[in-house]
């Protein structure tokens, strides 16, 4: 359980940013669960077990359990935020998604318009050999249409989503994860 410890915690303890939360008492659990393995492995006497088993049930903050196991298992710095956590992100930060959005909405246009116009146009010259109408340059001219809303949409699609984003993160801090 040691080496997976901290990815069990619904809120990294070791984040400041959820330093200051209230911790539950699966939390408080799963230190324990920590120091009775310390103790089974000999890397605890009784004495110093209860006592941080106390210190443990005392702890009112996430911030206060890791220093409890801080020689029993490696306290490395957090792992980055999960991409889908936005507490703590500066609105720079938010803005930048949002313009990689808009990037990833025009890249997909584009391949929609190149495959579309590739599988179509091969289909009527395998079909007719060049000799009808060439229809596929209405899906052309859809696909072309859609290129040019996106792109000239690029800064209210990056208004819209960065909104999208501040809702987002102002829900995710109203109601960590775990939460209704």
């Amino acid at each position: 359980m040691t080496g997976d410890l901290w990815s069990a915690f619904p809120l990294d303890p070791r984040d400041r940013g959820h330093a200051g939360l209230r911790a539950s008492d699966e939390d408080r659990e799963r230190i324990t669960g920590v120091l009775s393995t310390a103790f089974a492995d000999g890397r605890l006497d009784r004495d110093e077990l209860e006592e941080r088993i106390d210190k443990v049930n005392a702890a009112r903050t996430l911030g206060e359990l890791p220093p409890l196991v801080a020689d029993l298992v490696p306290l490395k710095t957090p792992p980055p935020r999960s991409p889908k956590s936005l507490v703590g992100v500066p609105s720079e930060v938010l803005h930048q998604r949002a313009v990689e959005r808009w990037g990833e909405q025009r890249r997909h246009a584009l391949f929609t318009l190149l495959l579309s116009s590739l599988i179509t146009w091969f289909i009527w010259l395998a079909a007719s050999g060049g000799d009808t109408f060439p229809w596929p340059v209405f899906v052309t001219a859809l696909g072309l249409l859609n290129v040019v809303k996106v792109v000239s949409g690029r800064e209210q699609t990056v208004r819209d989503e960065v909104r999208r984003l501040e809702k987002k993160q102002a829900r995710q801090q109203r109601w960590p994860k775990g939460l209704p």
